[in-house]
């Protein structure tokens, strides 16, 4: 998993306190109007960020896997992206916008396992036997998860999202018909289908969990967490046993680079002004382009078979999460 999990009604993350308000507080019984989000050119210009470079993160990890060990990679990747993004966070907001207390910490901690190791990491050990458009289009079924789980707890679903949660299904069973066939490694698609589970319990858990106020905090320490615990798995697993790093091919290095630079800081914070800046419904609207980014990709770049099941089950999946989207999400 390369992106956050869509939550069909999330709550944006709280922005980072300024230094000083813009407007004094005024004790008037005037009704203050929420400010309408306008859609301007840099909304625009993020969500094709966020369309573009989370729909090609697929691409870049089965391009990492061709030579790369997949939770040695997954665990580096998310170690030196959260890293970097905590270094950032104590250069722009100063030292003490990474204090969290203990509480926080277990639940950044809990939430990072559950998304980066258990979401990710097992993505990109799947797509060491799936094609990458594939694994993005089965990944695109989180959403249904999220509304299953949100009615597990008592909250009721409206219609539409009733309905696309059971066209994310019938789309699943049909991608799942390469594994069934013979085509693709059955055991890839049951992974990338576990992984789809532990995400949508992650994000799930995220919004009822006492996390760090301020987003960017929050999944520094989960990118480290979940990828510390991606090294310790891979290590567990002996990856380092033959591993050459001169053997490791400059385009899988690349890939790396990219997934840490691109996916996990550059489109994250676009996200992350996303939610503040532009309609919850816009922003949703990346759950169903990137896995039609992710296809187009795999079949230009790596000449991935865009078999019957692929097609028409990506199609439906795509369908079931718009109703989702677009039915359970406000604003």
């Amino acid at each position: 998993m390369t992106s956050p999990a869509v939550d069909p009604a999330p709550e944006a993350p709280q922005a980072a306190p300024e230094p000083e308000s813009r407007t004094p507080a005024r004790a008037t019984a005037t009704t203050v109007t929420a400010p309408t989000r306008r859609i301007t050119g840099a909304v625009w210009a993020a969500l094709g960020i966020v369309y573009v470079v989370w729909g090609s993160t697929y691409l870049g990890i089965r391009i990492v896997v061709e030579t790369m060990p997949p939770f040695l990679s997954a665990g580096a990747r998310f170690v030196t992206a959260g890293l970097l993004l905590a270094g950032i966070i104590a250069w722009r907001q100063g030292p003490a916008a990474l204090k969290v207390n203990r509480r926080q910490l277990g639940s950044a901690v809990l939430v990072g396992l559950l998304l980066i190791l258990g979401g990710n990491a097992l993505v990109v050990l799947a797509e060491t036997s799936i094609p990458s458009g594939l694994a993005a289009l089965l990944i695109s079924v989180v959403p249904a998860w999220v509304v299953i789980l949100k009615a597990a707890t008592g909250q009721r679903p409206t219609a539409g999202g009733l309905a696309g949660v059971l066209l994310g299904l019938v789309g699943l069973a049909v991608l799942t018909l390469p594994g069934v066939s013979g085509d693709v490694k059955v055991g890839g698609v049951v992974l990338v289908v576990v992984a789809t589970l532990l995400w949508s319990l992650g994000s799930f858990s995220s919004s009822r969990l006492p996390m760090p106020p301020n987003p960017f905090t929050a999944s520094a320490y989960e990118m480290i967490a979940g990828g510390l615990a991606g090294l310790v798995l891979g290590l567990g697993r002996g990856e380092h046993h033959g591993l050459d790093l001169a053997e490791i091919s400059t385009r899988s290095w690349v890939a790396l680079a990219y997934l840490i630079v691109f996916g996990s800081l550059i489109a994250f914070t676009a996200y992350a002004w996303l939610l503040q800046a532009a309609p919850l419904s816009l922003v949703a609207t990346y759950a169903y382009v990137n896995p039609v980014v992710a296809v187009a990709l795999g079949a230009l770049v790596l000449n991935e078979a865009l078999s019957w099941p692929i097609v028409l089950g990506g199609a439906i999946v795509v369908g079931g999460v718009w109703l989702i989207v677009s039915t359970e999400r406000r604003g």
